[in-house]
């Protein structure tokens, strides 16, 4: 597939990926100004501070950039990001070598790339709220394009009826696509957000795919589409379960340590983490997901 003919299915990736952020980031406003029973507090309730960023090719060129959403001391959301990007450029050695590794075909010959995509994590007051995780992308190189993400429950506290919802809401979304879809990414995301230096997962799971390219970008584009939908009905109804649940000090103890776990596996392997650094982007931007505060044993 020519530049040429995959320009205009960028333009609609990159769009749908602000609409996303736009619905995600109207919503989180929208729990802060609620109570739990539905009503309006009537009082001072967090909000988004939305910063451009931008990345800058080896030569100091404009490299395309996006928006940094981020919410911080809020009444519900002690930090929350929700961030979309467009950047294209040219890989560095060590990228190329990674993609290469993964099997992306033509990076040798044409180390150029264009992606576009929408991260959000979401840390929380209360310690039975859960923390959560959501990416999508697409990512394109002459000789190969692929979508990417999903998203995953990250709580201190676990719930098993919070955990149910969160993955049937998932599957739900799934199934349209394909009866074997929502067990393979299941397992994919227990795989990949799994901390080998701690034995552990670092939540309940949910859903994860990379490299995802049947050859039917419509479809394709369709199937991440509704993983990002999936993302709001999966999530807020346990923020509204659990944001006014009477917690501890104890508890919050045991969220400040989780979130260490968080901190570990977010630095040490995640994928988005490793490719925003290594290619320039804006470092605020790329450790948004950091949480404010956290614990070590």
């Amino acid at each position: 597939m020519t530049t040429e003919v995959f320009g205009p299915q960028k333009a609609v990736a990159a769009a749908w990926f602000r609409q996303l952020r736009d619905s995600i980031v109207a919503e989180f406003e929208a729990l802060e100004d609620r109570q739990s029973d539905g009503s309006t507090a009537g009082l001072a309730a967090g909000r988004f501070e939305v910063t451009q960023t931008r990345r800058h090719s080896d030569d100091g060129s404009d490299a395309g950039g996006g928006l940094m959403s981020v919410m911080r001391g809020g009444r519900v959301f002690e930090k929350v990001g929700v961030n979309i990007s467009t950047v294209h450029g040219t890989l560095g050695e060590r990228a190329q070598r990674a993609m290469a590794a993964r099997g992306v075909p033509g990076m040798a010959d044409d180390p150029r790339f264009w992606a576009s995509g929408i991260s959000l994590v979401a840390h929380m007051h209360n310690p039975h709220a859960p923390a959560v995780h959501m990416n999508t992308r697409l990512f394109w190189t002459p000789g190969a394009w692929w979508f990417g993400g999903g998203s995953d429950l990250n709580p201190c506290i676990e719930y098993a009826e919070d955990t149910a919802h969160f993955h049937a809401t998932q599957k739900a979304h799934l199934d349209p696509h394909g009866a074997d879809l929502y067990p393979r990414l299941k397992a994919w995301a227990d795989e990949y957000f799994f901390v080998p230096h701690r034995g552990r997962a670092r939540g309940v799971g949910g859903i994860f795919m990379d490299d995802h390219c049947t050859g039917d970008f419509e479809a394709d584009l369709a199937l991440t589409q509704d993983i990002g939908r999936a993302f709001l009905p999966a999530y807020v109804p346990l923020v509204d379960r659990r944001r006014d649940t009477v917690w501890s000090e104890a508890d919050k103890d045991v969220q400040l340590v989780h979130r260490g776990l968080y901190a570990e596996y977010n630095l040490v392997y995640d994928r988005g983490t490793k490719f925003g650094l290594e290619t320039g982007h804006d470092a605020n931007a790329v450790l948004m997901s950091l949480p404010p505060l956290a614990k070590w044993v």
